[in-house]
């Protein structure tokens, strides 16, 4: 794979129909400095808002993947996508004027050839990749989806499709190098559909862009007379077509004989592209669409950002069975002994879950008089737990962890359940559930052997610990 960053040389642009939203727009590629990464623009907004090409954002999956911040949305970013990581862009800017990038002729080839003619630059700054290290799956089986990620030192993508289709049928392919194959058995492979879609597709208000040269479209259904009509009438065609039993309508020919699952492939390249770093690995997936493709982006993406955690703050490198030590939980939040009540983070999901733990001994302070002769922890210190667990959560959010304290402004359904007595660990689990400007709201449920123990919504604000 390519080692050091790279963007394009000079503006380039595409023109054309948006497939589902069938708007008439362009979208010009632009070169983007070092570690900007791959940001669509919508120029035609007021303030030309921008949306990073990340998992964070998707907001549908309806037949292609949308992205979306507040209002500013752009559809069908799949394609593009694919078009960029195909060719191992890492930094570039997609300006719109519209909500939906041209479909063009239903592949990425259109796009690969504007920026190929654009010239890619090599940037003065080495690639981050994220490396798989242990195989992981993931399963939607009442849709027969499957994907699993294998350790590889390239990217790599095996696919299998297998539709009850005479002209389909079983079909499988395999990308082994981005930079020897992509371009020309990759990109040019066309997006396709059922004949028994098409109407229901136009019933969804999707594919008014959709055209018989922008996609292949297969018969699954009697393609007589009738619905041939229908078709002329859905579509505005002028074009002849014959009634057939089997095949693609219309005389199109296939690019490849297996195009159906090569696009498949491309789909699945551009969707991960939403990881936001390039990954080495091998997917192998069955049967997959955009639905299950994002999941698996957010699983690694999720991976990805744990990494980078742990080198930020571990002293001690990578160990088995906790993410960060105690040294390395005094480097993000406030708390000394006595007062200090985690011990390790176990697992976290940055900006928005954190696991730790906090091992409960005879040697506390707090058991001297709660209560001699019968030692429990106070319940207000479980909170308190808790409480520090949800601070270095939101301290960690923040690049300036040790600029900030986080004030506890309120609890609410505040319960315990059972008794924590010296020699018990808490398993601390708080999730964030709702940011507003510097406020912020948590829930936390702390366990001791799996049973919970105490649990609390907790209100907190973010301020400058100068000014505290």
């Amino acid at each position: 794979m390519h080692d050091k960053q790279r963007t394009i040389r000079n503006d380039v642009s595409v023109e054309g129909i948006g497939l589902h939203t069938g708007c008439r727009s362009s979208i010009v590629f632009r070169p983007a400095p070092v570690d900007s990464g791959i940001r669509f623009v919508r120029a035609d907004l007021p303030g030309r808002p921008e949306i990073p090409a990340l998992v964070d954002h998707v907001a549908e999956l309806n037949r292609g993947t949308t992205l979306a911040i507040g209002p500013a949305k752009v559809y069908t970013v799949e394609h593009v996508l694919a078009a960029i990581a195909g060719l191992e862009i890492d930094n570039v800017v997609c300006e719109l004027d519209n909500v939906e990038p041209p479909v063009v002729d239903g592949s990425v080839r259109p796009y690969v050839d504007k920026l190929l003619e654009s010239g890619l630059e090599d940037q003065d700054a080495d690639r981050k990749f994220l490396i798989i290290e242990e195989p992981f799956a993931f399963s939607e089986p009442d849709r027969k989806v499957d994907i699993v990620v294998t350790p590889s030192d390239e990217f790599r993508i095996t696919f299998l499709i297998d539709y009850a289709n005479p002209a389909l049928g079983t079909q499988y392919t395999s990308l082994v190098s981005l930079k020897d194959e992509f371009v020309e058995e990759f990109a040019p492979a066309r997006t396709f559909c059922f004949l028994s879609e098409v109407e229901e597709m136009k019933k969804q208000g999707i594919i008014k862009g959709g055209a018989l040269d922008a996609a292949i479209v297969i018969i699954d259904k009697p393609f007589d007379e009738a619905e041939i009509a229908k078709l002329r009438e859905m579509f505005h065609l002028t074009e002849q077509l014959r009634p057939k039993t089997q095949g693609f309508i219309g005389d199109m020919q296939l690019r490849f004989h297996n195009e159906p699952v090569r696009h498949k492939a491309v789909d699945l390249l551009g969707d991960l592209t939403l990881i936001g770093v390039p990954v080495k690995g091998h997917f192998l997936a069955a049967r997959s669409g955009h639905a299950a493709n994002v999941a698996v982006a957010k699983k690694i993406r999720g991976l990805y950002q744990k990494q980078l955690f742990s080198k930020r703050y571990s002293k001690n490198g990578k160990r088995e069975g906790f993410v960060l030590d105690i040294n390395s939980i005094l480097e993000i939040i406030p708390h000394r002994y006595p007062f200090l009540l985690i011990d390790r983070i176990i697992d976290i999901d940055p900006e928005k879950k954190v696991t730790a733990i906090k091992n409960v001994t005879i040697n506390e302070p707090f058991f001297q008089g709660h209560f001699p002769g019968h030692p429990i922890m106070p319940g207000v210190l479980i909170v308190e737990a808790l409480a520090q667990a949800g601070g270095f959560l939101l301290l960690n959010a923040l690049g300036n962890p040790r600029e900030k304290l986080v004030y506890f402004m309120g609890m609410d359904d505040v319960r315990f359940r059972k008794p924590v007595t010296p020699g018990d660990q808490l398993t601390l689990e708080v999730e964030l559930m709702q940011v507003k400007r510097n406020m912020c709201k948590l829930a936390g449920k702390a366990y001791v052997d799996g049973k919970l123990a105490a649990e609390a919504t907790m209100m907190a604000a973010i301020v400058d610990r100068n000014k505290s």
